[in-house]
């Protein structure tokens, strides 16, 4: 084993990734020297790139798998654009009718357009399933940009003229304010139509779990005597590493709305939770007192082990746009929503769990001070599981599915041949 081993540590704007990414390498028992560039050729040493994207010199990582590990997987389109983790899904299912993503995921259309005036003709062709249900319904749909995050670009819609005018909302700012600051709405969401053309749109869930986060004060605040329960989603980090295990990371974040939940009309941290903090707490839409338990909680993680480990099968069956490779891992956030239905049919859940989207490079700011040690634990654990087998050269020690260490649940395990 070389005497000393090499990583390049480079986040240029991700400041708080970057010292994380430190903290966790200085917990390392195998010793590494930091550097902020890689060697131009391969060196005795084990090279480590944990780094964004863009840092990390992937030929080098494809031409050197003994030596070479990398914090990002190459292609890994089929998980992280949402119209191609939609047309993933949809593969998937059509060839296993009997999938649990099924259920998994909001209904969804995709949608390539660069003008407003394209719409008319998708309502007779790519748009007439969607079309119908506006027609014949009052359900509400959400659009997203498919490459975009952090809500920009989001829109909620209940009619073909409704989505009709957010196209032409885009199209106008685009050519009005191109490249300035304020051609962004007065949510700070706005997109450039014609830049990114794909879309998707999702069906909006109407019966979200509701709960309060003020029954979980975190400022020493009395506990309200009137619960108003809020929207949330669940932001899950997962890791995957080599060709292929998935793990959860059991610290999972809830993350609720601003504002109490209301059905859609029109269009900090103290809306963070831990989500296991919520057990405890009143489900504020249901009939009567009912309390979200432990054995609720359970549940609700068991579903999510479970749709990421399919998720990743289903990655796995779309090799040009996800390729594993031995010697790379991936840190990914992962935003579900949990359905609710107090009076289920016999033998199913109160509780659906909805995949909504994967991203990579996750804003882990979200976090907040309060809960930073999370992180910190999480990016640890990155390096116990992922970073110190390889420079050890040691083989995994036998990790069971659902198995947890490190605060890992082990999703998936799958021995491919990596391209």
């Amino acid at each position: 084993m070389p005497s000393s081993n090499l990583c390049l540590v480079s986040w240029p704007t991700a400041p708080l990734t970057d010292r994380l990414v430190r903290k966790a390498l200085d917990a390392l028992d195998v010793p590494v020297t930091v550097s902020a560039s890689a060697p131009e050729q391969p060196t005795d040493s084990k090279l480590i790139q944990w780094a964004s994207y863009d840092e990390i010199d992937h030929e080098l990582t494809h031409l050197h798998r003994q030596d070479v590990l990398a914090s990002s997987y190459t292609f890994r389109k089929a998980l992280i654009r949402k119209h191609f983790l939609s047309r993933c899904l949809h593969s998937y299912v059509t060839k296993h009718p009997t999938s649990l993503l099924k259920a998994a995921s909001p209904k969804t259309f995709e949608v390539e357009i660069s003008f407003a005036d394209e719409l008319e003709e998708m309502w007779a062709d790519d748009l007439w399933d969607l079309g119908e249900a506006l027609d014949s319904s009052e359900s509400w749909w959400i659009l997203k940009p498919g490459m975009s995050d952090r809500g920009m670009g989001i829109r909620l819609f209940n009619s073909k003229d409704a989505l009709q005018e957010i196209f032409e909302e885009f199209e106008l700012s685009d050519s009005e304010d191109e490249g300035e600051d304020d051609a962004e709405d007065d949510a700070g969401t706005a997109v450039v139509t014609s830049q990114l053309r794909h879309f998707v749109i999702q069906e909006y869930i109407s019966n979200p779990l509701l709960l309060d986060p003020s029954e979980v004060p975190i400022d020493g605040s009395p506990k309200p005597a009137e619960l108003k329960g809020r929207k949330f989603h669940l932001r899950a980090y997962c890791v995957a590493s080599g060709a292929l295990q998935v793990y959860l990371y059991d610290h999972i974040l809830a993350l609720f709305s601003a504002v109490p939940y209301r059905d859609p009309t029109h269009k900090g941290e103290e809306g963070v939770r831990l989500f296991n903090e919520l057990i405890g707490c009143q489900i504020v839409h249901a009939v009567g007192s009912t309390t979200f338990t432990k054995e609720d909680h359970e549940e609700i993680i068991r579903q999510i082990v479970a749709i990421l480990g399919e998720t990743f099968r289903a990655a796995l069956e779309n090799p040009v746009h996800f390729q594993p490779l031995p010697n790379a891992f991936e840190l990914y956030g992962i935003d579900f929503l949990v359905a609710y239905s107090p009076d289920p049919p016999r033998g199913a859940s109160k509780y659906q769990v909805k995949l909504l989207e994967i991203n990579a490079e996750p804003a882990i700011e979200l976090t907040g001070p309060r809960l930073t040690w999370i992180l910190e634990g999480l990016f640890t654990a990155i390096g116990k599981v992922c970073i110190e087998p390889f420079l050890a050269q040691k083989k995994e020690e036998q990790w069971a599915v659902r198995e947890t260490r490190y605060h890992f649940v082990k999703a998936l395990h799958e021995e491919i041949r990596s391209l």
